[in-house]
Protein backbone atom coordinates (compact mmCIF):
# COMPACT_ATOMS: atom_id res chain seq x y z
CA UNK A 1 0.00 0.00 0.00
CA UNK A 2 3.32 2.30 0.47
CA UNK A 3 1.30 4.43 3.43
CA UNK A 4 3.00 6.91 5.44
CA UNK A 5 4.03 6.17 8.91
CA UNK A 6 5.20 9.83 9.58
CA UNK A 7 3.48 12.67 11.52
CA UNK A 8 -0.63 13.30 12.00
CA UNK A 9 -0.54 10.87 14.54
CA UNK A 10 -4.11 11.13 16.75
CA UNK A 11 -3.82 11.45 20.48
CA UNK A 12 -3.91 8.12 23.04
CA UNK A 13 -7.27 9.28 24.12
CA UNK A 14 -8.72 9.12 20.99
CA UNK A 15 -9.37 5.23 21.15
CA UNK A 16 -13.17 5.30 19.94
CA UNK A 17 -12.25 6.95 17.41
CA UNK A 18 -9.81 4.35 16.29
CA UNK A 19 -12.24 1.88 16.78
CA UNK A 20 -14.80 3.58 14.68
CA UNK A 21 -11.69 3.52 12.11
CA UNK A 22 -11.67 0.08 12.46
CA UNK A 23 -14.50 -1.09 12.28
CA UNK A 24 -14.76 1.35 8.91
CA UNK A 25 -11.79 -0.60 7.30
CA UNK A 26 -13.68 -4.59 8.51
CA UNK A 27 -17.25 -3.30 7.13
CA UNK A 28 -16.52 -1.06 3.91
CA UNK A 29 -12.54 -1.62 3.52
CA UNK A 30 -12.28 2.18 3.71
CA UNK A 31 -8.73 2.95 3.08
CA UNK A 32 -8.51 6.58 4.17
CA UNK A 33 -9.47 4.78 7.84
CA UNK A 34 -6.71 2.14 6.96
CA UNK A 35 -4.49 5.09 6.37
CA UNK A 36 -4.76 7.21 9.95
CA UNK A 37 -4.75 3.89 11.53
CA UNK A 38 -1.29 3.13 9.86
CA UNK A 39 -0.16 6.72 10.53
CA UNK A 40 -0.72 6.44 14.20
CA UNK A 41 0.22 2.58 15.01
CA UNK A 42 3.05 2.19 12.86
CA UNK A 43 5.51 3.94 14.74
CA UNK A 44 4.43 2.01 17.56
CA UNK A 45 4.63 -1.21 16.09
CA UNK A 46 7.90 -0.65 14.89
CA UNK A 47 9.42 0.96 18.00
CA UNK A 48 8.09 -2.21 19.67
CA UNK A 49 9.31 -4.47 17.02
CA UNK A 50 12.61 -2.82 17.14
CA UNK A 51 12.29 -3.00 21.17
CA UNK A 52 12.51 -6.59 20.49
CA UNK A 53 15.09 -7.15 17.75
CA UNK A 54 18.05 -4.78 17.36
CA UNK A 55 17.70 -5.58 13.52
CA UNK A 56 15.73 -2.38 12.14
CA UNK A 57 14.95 -3.97 9.03
CA UNK A 58 13.21 -6.46 10.52
CA UNK A 59 11.37 -4.03 12.76
CA UNK A 60 9.91 -2.39 9.79
CA UNK A 61 9.14 -5.65 7.93
CA UNK A 62 7.17 -7.03 11.03
CA UNK A 63 5.65 -3.61 11.50
CA UNK A 64 4.61 -3.54 7.60
CA UNK A 65 3.21 -7.41 8.51
CA UNK A 66 1.65 -6.49 11.23
CA UNK A 67 -0.42 -3.57 9.88
CA UNK A 68 -1.30 -5.98 6.40
CA UNK A 69 -2.84 -8.26 9.06
CA UNK A 70 -4.87 -5.80 10.71
CA UNK A 71 -6.27 -4.66 6.96
CA UNK A 72 -7.24 -8.60 6.90
CA UNK A 73 -8.23 -9.35 9.68
CA UNK A 74 -10.49 -6.04 10.50
CA UNK A 75 -13.68 -7.50 9.90
CA UNK A 76 -12.75 -9.68 13.18
CA UNK A 77 -12.27 -7.05 15.91
CA UNK A 78 -14.64 -6.83 18.62
CA UNK A 79 -14.73 -3.56 20.16
CA UNK A 80 -17.24 -4.87 23.15
CA UNK A 81 -13.79 -7.51 23.43
CA UNK A 82 -11.27 -4.66 23.96
CA UNK A 83 -9.17 -1.42 22.89
CA UNK A 84 -7.77 -1.60 19.58
CA UNK A 85 -4.52 -0.80 20.64
CA UNK A 86 -4.66 -4.57 22.55
CA UNK A 87 -6.16 -5.74 19.46
CA UNK A 88 -3.18 -4.57 17.07
CA UNK A 89 -0.69 -5.25 19.78
CA UNK A 90 -1.12 -8.67 20.41
CA UNK A 91 -1.37 -9.33 16.57
CA UNK A 92 2.00 -7.59 16.43
CA UNK A 93 2.98 -9.66 19.30
CA UNK A 94 2.25 -12.83 17.65
CA UNK A 95 3.84 -11.81 14.53
CA UNK A 96 6.95 -11.25 16.33
CA UNK A 97 7.25 -14.66 18.25
CA UNK A 98 6.26 -16.52 15.12
CA UNK A 99 9.50 -14.63 13.57
CA UNK A 100 11.50 -15.82 16.89
CA UNK A 101 10.97 -18.76 16.80
CA UNK A 102 11.51 -19.04 12.83
CA UNK A 103 14.81 -17.75 13.48
CA UNK A 104 15.76 -19.96 16.20
CA UNK A 105 14.50 -22.69 14.74
CA UNK A 106 14.28 -22.63 10.73
CA UNK A 107 11.24 -23.88 8.91
CA UNK A 108 11.58 -27.47 8.07
CA UNK A 109 12.06 -28.14 4.63
CA UNK A 110 10.15 -31.42 3.69
CA UNK A 111 12.46 -31.64 0.85
CA UNK A 112 15.67 -31.75 2.38
CA UNK A 113 17.18 -34.98 1.50
CA UNK A 114 18.28 -35.47 5.36
CA UNK A 115 14.58 -35.67 6.45
CA UNK A 116 12.83 -37.67 3.27
CA UNK A 117 12.17 -41.14 4.65
CA UNK A 118 13.91 -44.16 2.46
CA UNK A 119 10.40 -45.36 1.13
CA UNK A 120 11.73 -46.25 -1.77
CA UNK A 121 13.82 -49.30 -1.68
CA UNK A 122 17.69 -48.51 -2.83
CA UNK A 123 18.22 -49.85 -6.39
CA UNK A 124 20.54 -52.66 -5.03
CA UNK A 125 18.68 -53.88 -3.10
CA UNK A 126 15.21 -53.82 -5.25
CA UNK A 127 17.67 -55.61 -7.48
CA UNK A 128 18.70 -57.95 -5.27
CA UNK A 129 15.09 -58.96 -3.85
CA UNK A 130 13.88 -59.35 -7.83
CA UNK A 131 16.79 -61.65 -8.31
CA UNK A 132 16.42 -64.02 -5.25
CA UNK A 133 12.38 -63.82 -6.30
CA UNK A 134 13.07 -64.93 -9.60
CA UNK A 135 15.48 -67.81 -8.24
CA UNK A 136 12.95 -68.97 -5.68
CA UNK A 137 9.89 -69.15 -8.47
CA UNK A 138 12.29 -71.16 -10.85
CA UNK A 139 13.25 -73.43 -8.21
CA UNK A 140 9.84 -73.90 -7.17
CA UNK A 141 8.77 -74.30 -10.92
CA UNK A 142 11.28 -77.89 -11.03
CA UNK A 143 9.69 -79.35 -8.35
CA UNK A 144 7.34 -82.10 -8.48
CA UNK A 145 3.61 -80.81 -8.72
CA UNK A 146 2.24 -83.00 -5.72
CA UNK A 147 5.38 -81.45 -3.52
CA UNK A 148 4.44 -78.20 -5.63
CA UNK A 149 0.70 -78.13 -5.12
CA UNK A 150 1.32 -78.95 -0.80
CA UNK A 151 4.24 -76.79 -0.39
CA UNK A 152 1.65 -73.52 -2.01
CA UNK A 153 -1.00 -74.84 0.15
CA UNK A 154 1.08 -75.00 2.93
CA UNK A 155 2.99 -71.86 2.73
CA UNK A 156 0.88 -69.31 0.71
CA UNK A 157 -2.28 -70.62 1.63
CA UNK A 158 -1.27 -71.08 5.23
CA UNK A 159 -3.36 -74.44 5.47
CA UNK A 160 -2.29 -76.63 8.48
CA UNK A 161 -0.56 -80.09 7.38
CA UNK A 162 -3.77 -82.04 9.10
CA UNK A 163 -6.12 -80.22 6.90
CA UNK A 164 -4.07 -80.80 3.38
CA UNK A 165 -4.13 -84.68 4.50
CA UNK A 166 -7.61 -84.25 4.66
CA UNK A 167 -7.68 -82.41 1.11
CA UNK A 168 -5.35 -84.47 -0.41
CA UNK A 169 -6.10 -87.74 1.33
CA UNK A 170 -3.24 -88.79 1.95
CA UNK A 171 -1.64 -89.95 5.32
CA UNK A 172 -0.33 -86.92 7.77
CA UNK A 173 3.35 -88.30 7.30
CA UNK A 174 3.32 -88.43 3.96
CA UNK A 175 1.77 -84.68 3.62
CA UNK A 176 4.94 -83.71 5.96
CA UNK A 177 7.86 -86.02 3.96
CA UNK A 178 6.62 -84.31 0.94
CA UNK A 179 6.80 -80.60 2.07
CA UNK A 180 10.25 -81.80 4.04
CA UNK A 181 11.60 -83.09 0.73
CA UNK A 182 10.23 -79.97 -1.02
CA UNK A 183 12.14 -77.53 0.90
CA UNK A 184 15.32 -79.59 0.51
CA UNK A 185 14.98 -79.67 -3.15
CA UNK A 186 14.39 -75.63 -2.90
CA UNK A 187 17.36 -74.45 -0.71
CA UNK A 188 19.54 -77.06 -2.96
CA UNK A 189 18.43 -75.37 -5.69
CA UNK A 190 18.85 -71.71 -4.47
CA UNK A 191 22.09 -72.30 -2.88
CA UNK A 192 23.38 -73.55 -6.44
CA UNK A 193 21.55 -70.49 -8.56
CA UNK A 194 23.94 -68.56 -5.90
CA UNK A 195 26.83 -70.40 -6.13
CA UNK A 196 26.74 -70.21 -9.74
CA UNK A 197 25.99 -66.32 -9.47
CA UNK A 198 28.51 -65.57 -7.05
Amino acid sequence: MGLSNGGGTLGDGDTEDMGRLLLAVGRDRDVSAFETLFRHYGPRVKSYMARKSSDSQAAEELMQETMMAVWNKAALFDPERGHVSAWIFTIARNLQISAYRKERRPEFDPNDPAFVPEDVEPADRELEAREQSERLHKAMQALPEEQLALLKKSFFGDVPHSALAKEFNLPLGTVKSRIRMAFAKLRASLDERMGEEG
